[in-house]
């Protein structure tokens, strides 16, 4: 429905109200879930095999999950192009949860890096085919700027949730049943998947050649040379810099403004990147609304902005002499970054649905999945 102009018209039911979206927005829950307490249990895994050199092993399993999201989504994207996006869902959720499974049986810390390769390829593979899927299932704008709205929240309460659920669990089950856990949450989310019907991307009005016509190799480019041709998806690229610097800035530096520059125990830790989350999500709830009356530009520009002079104003914030002041002050930044992160990021979407044809659009996804 182009000309929906994604506001409150009582006229369009709620996202929510479409089965097939209910279904598939379970099944992102529950596969962030498992995500979430796979986070956890390779947090311990890693100490358990490596003791004092477990940070060292962490920083590898991350860089590994760049690794894998830089270099697989594209190829896997060109790869999968011709397939059905439900099958190549649930194929994701399949290997990602037989990863998982392994994980708790291996005894070498090169055995961790080779399957956490493996499951974070498949989320390569998962999310931007998951991205791709919902403007075909959800065809008015509204519907769609609400989908975006509660993924970003799933993101933000992942982030939150997950840890507590961790805890819970670790207090009835060993460290390794958490990895069961990681694995029961992507089965889930497969056997969701595989309950409905996801339409294929229909193929250019003009009569072009779909992405599945072209040669594997320009398959692979085909997205990045979207996001560098379309002018409106281009300044995106720009604001993925913004996004990197001020999240990287807050992800990185809680922990030292906490325990080092105002003296703090964990908890302080952990309130600091809760209320980052709380600001992020504040801007997913607001954001159907909002892009009701403000344009996707406006808004992502305004969100980097934001971004921008939190970050700036951190160190006057660090120089307050009281504990308590100076962490109110550096949390009232962190809600800022976390809301100005959301909308740099929350609006990406409705420029691919508007700018880019229905059959290209899983290529653009994976290029800004990589790219970003």
């Amino acid at each position: 429905d182009p000309g929906d102009p994604g506001g409150p018209d009582p006229a369009t039911p709620h996202a929510l109200g479409n089965a097939t979206y209910r279904r598939l927005l379970a099944a992102q829950v529950v596969s962030l879930a498992g995500t979430g307490l796979a986070t956890v249990a390779l947090s311990l895994l890693a100490f358990d095999l490596a003791g004092a050199a477990a940070g060292r092993v962490l920083g590898t399993v991350l860089a590994i999950k760049m690794v894998a999201y830089v270099l697989v989504a594209p190829v896997a994207q060109a790869l999968v192009s011709r397939l059905p996006r439900r099958s190549v869902l649930v194929a994701a959720d399949v290997v990602r949860a037989a990863a998982a499974v392994l994980l708790p049986f291996v005894d070498q810390v090169w055995h961790v890096y080779v399957l956490v390769f493996v499951l974070q390829a498949a989320s390569a593979v998962h999310t931007p085919t998951f991205q791709a899927a919902l403007p075909d299932v959800l065809v008015s704008v509204r519907q769609y700027t609400q989908a975006l709205s509660f993924s970003r929240l799933a993101e933000d309460l992942e982030m939150v949730l997950s840890p507590m659920l961790a805890a819970l669990l670790l207090l009835v089950v060993a460290s390794d049943a958490l990895f069961v856990g990681t694995a029961v949450g992507f089965v889930a989310s497969a056997v969701l998947v595989a309950s409905v019907v996801i339409p294929r991307p229909r193929r250019a009005p003009d009569g072009g050649a779909a992405l599945e016509d072209l040669p594997f190799g320009a398959r692979v480019r085909h997205g990045a040379r979207l996001m560098w041709g379309v002018p409106a998806l281009r300044p995106v690229l720009a604001l993925n810099l913004t996004v990197a610097a001020a999240g990287a800035f807050v992800l990185v530096q809680t922990v030292v403004v906490a325990r080092d520059t105002f003296g703090q125990d964990d908890d302080v830790v952990a309130l600091l990147l809760a209320v980052h989350g709380a600001g992020s999500m504040a801007a997913a709830l607001a954001m159907p609304r909002l892009l009701a009356r403000v344009p996707e530009r406006t808004v992502m520009l305004g969100g980097a902005a934001t971004m921008t002079a939190a970050t700036f104003l951190v160190p006057l914030a660090l120089r307050v002499d009281a504990a308590v002041p100076g962490l109110v002050a550096v949390g009232a930044l962190w809600v800022a970054v976390g809301f100005g992160w959301a909308c740099t990021e929350v609006p990406f979407g409705r420029l691919v649905v508007r700018e880019v044809p229905d059959g290209e659009r899983s290529a653009v996804f994976a290029a800004e999945f990589s790219l970003s």
